[in-house]
């Protein structure tokens, strides 16, 4: 019954819920309560999974490489190149001066030296999936620390491909034993000369970029005209997956090639789409590996030698923390930002896993020497969300920075703080309209072939279905000022209505409506900016057609706003009615004579009160008369 897939699905799910749960319950970070569950539900507490539990350690890897492709679709592929400098800079210290501080604790341990080499490379990696996972969690991702951070770990996930290259150099096996210890780890490169490895990474590269334009776009361009939903979803894994395996045969890290994917998508209409749809696959997977995690810690291992593990799981959490300040001190952030980072990534990380075993497979490291450092990675890992938390509570509050310091407010034509639902006709308008003051807007259309031609003209609009909770996350809602509901879709409207006023009652909503009826609607759900698309088309016809029998522009002018503030007045009051038809055609006739009244005296009262007021038209035939 245990081994039942089903049952394992019981157990890791339930494990979950209630541990992660509890984990908010008290203020911990979720990570803490995935982490505490694999505990629990290991081979080595409750019992409920087995010691097969590193392969499902290798499937949920692929949270990372999913949670690396959407960090990609965020940054554009200039941003990403302004950033080489800072990803180089400090991701190269903190890699050199972390494996130069564990090569000499290992040694002083009497470690071989070829063995602390492989060790000292193994620590100097960090974990991305609970670094990033922590920071997104907490809102810092566009902060100094959060920068610093993911260029970090970018620079070890692009390293990482060095060191398995180098790994095989150290080994005392010869070639044939090599060739059979590492089938599992054969890839397409092993057998080329260094140069037609590096000629093949470049065009794995190459084709990313190229495919990204011509291929994968194109096709979800195809794949959103048939409005299945189911295919979008397909669509959006099969590009992780096949960018994962392309990376993964030639050689280089998944999580690398995600990565660029993601980056070279990041300028694509799917953007937001593609994040709202592998999101969720995102948690869930890398929930899963921070159970697998929890559940990897092999407390047979500790209970034989507790000292030991113990103080060197102390020692490399203390030197990688050195490593970090250090780098941070470099380039001069400020000591809460230092303080994150040393926090934040002194843990080694998932990809040491694959380089520990890598070396094991070659005879370098030995079995004890790989069961403790199995181990400790894993309690690295483990440790890091209460490190970060004992950093946040009682450390920072004390040493670091005390006051707020006070920036001004961003400049709205570059913080995007409008996001526009429909780009048709009525929609578009707006749009150019905001533009064309220095105001930009993050929109969106459901219309694949609109958004494909409207990019084409311009435009950066992203294809997707505001209607879903996720999608507006993605597009920004959370720090969005307003929303515009330019659909002529009543029920999108009422949908977007309905999880701004649940979720995001900061965030102001101006819709439009197609009729009076609609406007009842969303009046009586409580909107209060409804724009009647044909309202002030109308108007202007009808003004135009008075002005050509005679009356004066500016009269007419004043008359329309004088129409606009009493329609908007008894609509308002007609919303709040009975909706009977005999009632509503009642008061509907007593709202449009008392409209009318008062119109006809604002327009007898202006003609006296304001008939010294001339309009262009009157200007120009007074002038043509002399």
């Amino acid at each position: 019954m245990t081994g039942s897939i089903l049952f394992e699905a019981i157990v890791f799910l339930a494990g979950a819920i209630i541990c992660v749960s509890i984990a908010k319950r008290v203020g911990l970070s979720s990570v803490i309560g995935y982490l505490l569950a694999g505990v629990l539900i290991g081979p080595y507490v409750l019992g409920f999974i087995g010691e097969e539990g590193e392969d499902i350690l290798h499937f949920a890897e692929f949270g990372v490489v999913v949670m690396l492709f959407l960090i990609g679709l965020e940054i554009e592929p200039k941003n990403f190149w302004n950033m080489r400098k800072t990803i180089v800079g400090m991701g190269g210290i903190q890699v050199s001066v972390t494996i130069l501080l564990s090569y000499l604790l290992f040694s002083l341990l009497e470690y071989d030296w070829k063995v602390s080499l492989v060790i000292s490379m193994a620590v100097a990696l960090s974990s991305t999936a609970i670094a990033l996972q922590t920071i997104k969690e907490k809102g810092l991702m566009n902060t100094t620390f959060g920068n610093s951070s993911f260029s970090i770990l970018l620079f070890q996930d692009i390293i990482v491909i060095f060191m398995l290259g180098a790994i095989p150099l150290l080994s005392n096996s010869d070639n044939e034993a090599i060739t059979e210890n590492t089938n599992e780890n054969t890839n397409l490169l092993e057998s080329l000369p260094m140069g037609f490895q590096t000629l093949a990474i470049i065009l794995s590269v190459v084709f990313i970029i190229i495919a990204g334009k011509y291929l994968i776009v194109p096709m979800l361009r195809k794949v959103a005209k048939t409005g299945v939903r189911e295919l979008l979803i397909a669509a959006a894994l099969l590009i992780v997956f096949s960018i994962s395996f392309l990376m993964e045969y030639v050689g280089l890290s998944p999580a690398l090639g995600a990565f660029l994917g993601g980056v070279v998508l990041s300028n694509s209409e799917f953007k937001h789409e593609l994040e709202s749809t592998l999101e969720p696959f995102k948690n869930l997977l890398l929930g899963l590996f921070f159970m697998a995690v929890g559940a990897s810690i092999n407390f047979i291992v500790i209970a034989k030698n507790p000292l030991t593990i113990g103080g060197v799981l102390l020692a490399i959490i203390v030197l990688k923390g050195l490593a970090l300040f250090i780098t941070a001190q470099i380039f001069k952030l400020k000591i809460d930002q230092k303080l994150l980072l040393t926090f934040s990534l002194a843990q080694i990380g998932e990809f040491a896993f694959v380089l520990l075993s890598f070396a094991f497979g070659l005879n370098i490291l030995e079995q004890e020497q790989m069961d403790m450092m199995l181990v400790i990675t894993a309690l690295s890992m483990s440790l890091t969300p209460i490190l970060s938390m004992i950093n946040e509570r009682i450390i920072l509050p004390k040493i670091g920075t005390k006051e707020s310091i006070k920036r001004p407010m961003d400049h709205i034509a570059k913080s995007q703080k409008i996001i526009l639902v429909g780009f048709g006709h009525f929609g578009s308008t707006i749009g150019r309209f905001l533009r064309s003051h220095g105001v930009e807007a993050t929109i969106l259309d459901h219309d694949s072939n609109r958004v494909d031609f409207l990019r084409k003209m311009g435009f950066e609009v992203y294809y997707g279905d505001a209607t879903r909770i996720d999608l507006l996350e993605s597009a920004g809602i959370a720090d969005a000022k307003i929303i515009i509901c330019a659909t002529n879709k009543i029920s999108v409207s009422r949908a977007i209505s309905k999880i701004v006023k649940d979720h995001y009652p900061h965030v102001e909503l101006m819709i439009r409506t197609k009729n009076r009826y609609d406007a009842y609607e969303l009046l009586n759900m409580g909107n209060e900016n409804i724009y009647r698309e044909s309202l002030e088309t109308s108007l202007v016809l009808a003004k135009d057609v008075l002005s050509k029998m005679g009356f004066r522009k500016y009269t007419l002018n004043r008359q329309v706003q004088n129409f606009l503030k009493y329609d908007a007045d008894s609509l308002r009051r007609l919303a709040k009615e009975p909706k009977s038809e005999d009632e509503y055609i009642f008061k509907a006739r007593k709202e449009l004579e008392q409209q009318e009244k008062f119109l006809m005296e604002d327009f007898k009262r202006g003609i006296v009160d304001f008939d010294n007021h001339w309009d262009s038209e009157h200007i120009r035939k007074a002038l043509n008369k002399t």
